[in-house]
Parts: C-alpha cells; sequence; structure tokens
C-alpha cells in the first residue's frame, strides 16, 4: 500500500478521535463540514482511495456513512496517540516557504490553546513572525480549516507545494501573505495559488537548552 497523504491521515485521525461523536457513522458532507472543506468531490476521491486501501468501510445508503476498519483503528491506536494528543505534521517556515515535512509523531497538547475542531502541531523554522512572538523553533497548534478572516494567521500553501506561516489579506486581485518582521516584504500571490490549510490556535516552546 503506498503511503497516506497529510489529507487522508487527517480523515483518518478525525475518525478514530470523533466517530463516537455521531448518532450514525458520519456522512460526507458531515466530514466536509467538521473538517472545514468545501469541496465534497474531492473528499469523496480521497475516501474512495481509503476505501480501496481497506482503512475505511461506506455504511448502508439509508445512512450514507463511513467509519474506519478494524485494520485502520489497529494501525493508527500508536502508544503516543491520545485524547490529550495532537498530530505532529512537520516543520513550518516562518520565512521564505519551505515544504512542510509529514512526520508520524504525536505530541500532547492542553486543552487550552486547541479547539474542538481538528488540530495538527507543526514546529516553526525562521524569523519572519518573531514581532508577533512567534521564534524559531516554537511549536504551534492549527485549527484545520480551508478558510480565514483577513488579519489571521494561517498555514498557506503556495502552488500546492510549500508551506508558510504568516498573516493573510485576501482580495479578489491578490493575496498577501504577510510577515510580523519588518526587515521583511509581503509577499504577493494570485488567489489561486494560495491555499490555506489551517488557522492559529495556540503556541507552545520549550526554553531548555540542548546538552
Amino acid at each position: 500500500m503506498p503511503p497516506l497523504t497529510r489529507k487522508q491521515h487527517e480523515i483518518i485521525d478525525f475518525l478514530l478521535h470523533n466517530q463516537h461523536n455521531f448518532a450514525h457513522p458520519p456522512s460526507l458532507d458531515q466530514l466536509c463540514v467538521a473538517l472545514g472543506l468545501k469541496s465534497r468531490g474531492s473528499l469523496h476521491r480521497i475516501i474512495q482511495d481509503l476505501i480501496e486501501a481497506g482503512l475505511i468501510e461506506a455504511m448502508d445508503r439509508k445512512h450514507r456513512g463511513v467509519r474506519l476498519t478494524e485494520k485502520a483503528q489497529q494501525t493508527r491506536q500508536a502508544p503516543m496517540s491520545t485524547a490529550n494528543s495532537l498530530r505532529y505534521v512537520g516543520v513550518i517556515a516562518a520565512g521564505k516557504p519551505i515544504e512542510a515535512i509529514e512526520d508520524l509523531a504525536y505530541m500532547s497538547v492542553p486543552d487550552e490553546i486547541k479547539t474542538e475542531k481538528s488540530c495538527y502541531v507543526l514546529k516553526v523554522k525562521g524569523d519572519s513572525m518573531i514581532e508577533e512572538g512567534i521564534f524559531d523553533g516554537d511549536w504551534v497548534v492549527i485549527e484545520q480549516r480551508c478558510h480565514a478572516r483577513n488579519g489571521e494567521i494561517v498555514v498557506a500553501l503556495v502552488d500546492k507545494s510549500e508551506a508558510t506561516l504568516k498573516f493573510i489579506e485576501q482580495y479578489p486581485h491578490e493575496t498577501l501573505l504577510i510577515p510580523a518582521n519588518s526587515a521583511m516584504p509581503a509577499m504577493r500571490y494570485q488567489p489561486s495559488r494560495v491555499e490555506i490549510q489551517g488557522v492559529l490556535v495556540g503556541q507552545m516552546r520549550s526554553y531548555r537548552r540542548p546538552s
């Protein structure tokens, strides 16, 4: 079986930790709302690939829901995955966009700095957000959604390949990704080149010095 994509991991993790909150296995429409996705069609393709991989099974037509197979539940019950942990998915640039690197790990996160919606953790690399108190080496908690208000700090995927952490300003003719560092200029893109992957909701920092 080929490696799962980040979006496939997110769907499996959401079902693993939230399926008990639904009276019946959640439908695609319910998953779209819960995961902050706009396109039901793209979710349908992801679900179909997970069904073919034997990780998700479709329920009867009456409820039109999906649920994890026993194979998926056994695979995802990693020792570090607990009710108080979030998936750590790698490094995010606070500077020039770099590719987000996915790691299969979990981090314990206090309830106070995450939301009830699906969240994940990224480690910050760079100094473009230092005037907002976000420093190289910090961990940020990201609420997974594909929309944001102007002025929010987002994880933005540029050209479907490079991710960065910036303030966002969205206009019909362009999208601005703005650093919190007066020495750095805003990055300007055509709106079609920028995809929002989440919004900053929390932050963690370690003061331990390397031994």
